[in-house]
């Protein structure tokens, strides 16, 4: 239908247009009506395709689903020099060994050389590598959460991957190469793919329940670079096809400029747990985190799919401003809500603070099945990420 208006749009523009230079005794004014008509249609129409109520293909299960493994993007020094990678190498290591008797962890290697030093790395520190796979793919960086593949299930309960745009947060760091990775996992996996590389949607800038319930904030999802030439609406219908969200929880945020070049991921301040739970931050700390009122007064309001509020834990930000391992003062505070929950452990950011403890004892009571470990991301803080944002969870099939 769209198309035969098209043509008759074309149409009536050539007769318009016939008018205005040759002497055809026609209503010139009646053609214009009908030309306005008709591309009222189209607009009509066009809308009508873009905003129309999608319909679930498949669907984003939660992180505390059972796993069948955590991807890493291993940091190395093609892209940032050999301080930058010597400087990570020991939290990606601590991060392996946390996960490696809870699942399997798939490492993306930049290169067979990156295999090697990886692997070294791994055995001095006396970490099995049984439960490790390789992939080589070159990259440009490690922040796997949000270039990564986002695993789901269809609605015969079949794994596959969507493979969303990915544009360095909006245009500010390399990112082709990062771009590419979910297809690269696709054909490893030898598991179908969705792409959907016309619409940005980074993994960090999400939050899902399992039940159908999204958070996430507009400054990381449709503005500042990332689908400006979309409405909210469609974005959501685009989200309610492949993550079976059909219900939003939306925060303003805001524009993070080189302090925060994610424009403030909700990962980084609210995540869910057990389906009913939001762990974030009390009043003071959402304020350090440049929450607006109207923002706080959302997240504090939030509901579940059926409408009933969600409960919440609230961990503490850390005491101090946070110091890199050689003691360089980074001038904020750091966040323990960008923590990962694998099937047997849960990996909690730590900043050898004082306040380490205090969220670490809360986590656990929280996850009482699970082992909390700490781990040091003070260097990765540096360049403005933790725990959550360098991992990226497999599901396991459903049998």
């Amino acid at each position: 239908m769209r198309s035969e208006i098209i043509k008759s749009f074309f149409v009536l523009m050539m007769l318009v247009a016939a008018v205005a230079t040759v002497n055809v005794r026609v209503n010139a004014q009646t053609i214009l009506d009908d030309v306005i008509d008709i591309a009222d249609e189209l607009l009509d129409e066009t809308v009508d395709e873009k905003d129309s109520p999608a319909v679930i293909q498949s669907r984003m299960p939660s992180e505390e689903s059972l796993h069948e493994g955590t991807w890493l993007q291993w940091v190395h020094s093609y892209t940032y020099g050999r301080a930058y990678r010597d400087s990570l190498d020991p939290t990606w290591v601590a991060m392996t060994r946390a996960l490696v008797n809870s699942e399997k962890v798939h490492i993306i290697a930049y290169n067979s050389v990156e295999v090697k030093r990886i692997k070294n790395l791994l055995t001095r520190a006396n970490i099995s590598l049984t439960n490790v796979d390789f992939v080589i793919k070159r990259t440009d960086d490690v922040w796997v959460r949000d270039n990564g593949p986002i695993f789901v299930y269809d609605n015969n309960n079949n794994l596959k991957i969507t493979d969303w745009g990915f544009n360095g947060w909006g245009f500010d760091t390399p990112y082709r190469s990062d771009d590419k990775v979910p297809g690269v996992v696709s054909n490893y996996l030898e598991m179908p793919k969705v792409d959907l590389n016309s619409i940005i949607l980074e993994g960090g800038a999400i939050e899902v329940d399992g039940q159908g319930v999204m958070m996430a904030t507009r400054s990381s999802t449709i503005q500042n670079g990332r689908n400006e030439n979309m409405t909210q609406t469609q974005f959501e219908n685009a989200l309610t096809t492949n993550l079976g969200v059909t219900k939003f929880i939306w925060l303003n945020g805001g524009f993070g400029g080189d302090e925060d070049i994610t424009d403030m991921h909700i990962d980084g301040f609210a995540r869910f747990a057990h389906n009913n739970t939001i762990v974030t931050m009390n009043n003071a700390g959402l304020q350090y985190w440049l929450l607006s009122t109207a923002d706080r007064n959302t997240l504090n309001a939030a509901t579940n799919i059926n409408g009933v509020p969600y409960s919440f834990v609230r961990l503490p930000l850390t005491a101090n401003n946070v110091r890199t391992t050689d003691g360089r003062n980074l001038g904020f505070k750091g966040s323990y809500v960008n923590y990962y929950s694998a099937n047997t452990v849960v990996l909690m950011p730590t900043y050898n603070d004082p306040n380490d403890s205090v969220a670490l004892n809360q986590l656990q009571q929280l996850y009482p099945n699970k082992t909390v470990i700490g781990i040091d991301v003070r260097n990765l803080y540096e360049n403005g990420g933790m725990v959550h944002c360098v991992t990226q969870q497999q599901p396991a099939a459903i049998q």
